[in-house]
């Protein structure tokens, strides 16, 4: 079964980085450029996990995190913020916004899916016993 995510960016190289990694490992992706984007495609349809660039022009990850904690349907989706910030206080921001999970760029696809794993158990792989 594959989880929908949604990756948030307003760069979009990160946006096909992001999208190419979690599509190879077998996850359905949408993309937005930015937090109003991805709030208009949630209205339409929920995912399971969010991925979002912290630092956007129109409505940044922060608030996008926010606005999404305040809606019953996100209460309890996991929020990745990416950002180029490795300052302590913006982490506890992005904690006190409503975020599960930090990953600070630049990443590796291998950290990307280690992080999604880590906050997304249906993301894990299964053993086979």
């Amino acid at each position: 079964m594959s989880n929908k995510i949604i990756a948030v960016d307003d760069a979009a190289t990160i946006r096909n980085m992001v999208s190419f990694t979690l599509k190879g490992a077998g996850h359905e992706v949408r993309e937005a450029g930015d937090g109003r984007e991805a709030i208009e495609l949630l209205k339409q349809s929920t995912v399971d996990l969010v991925i979002t660039d912290v630092n956007m022009p129109i409505m940044d990850g922060l608030e996008l995190t926010r606005q999404l904690r305040a809606l019953p349907a996100f209460a309890r989706i996991p929020i990745i913020l990416l950002t180029t910030e490795s300052d302590p206080a913006k982490k506890l921001l992005g904690r006190a916004a409503g975020a599960t999970g930090w990953i600070v760029k630049p990443f590796s696809q291998e950290q990307l899916l280690a992080l999604v794993a880590k906050v997304l158990p249906a993301a894990r792989p299964q053993s086979k016993s």
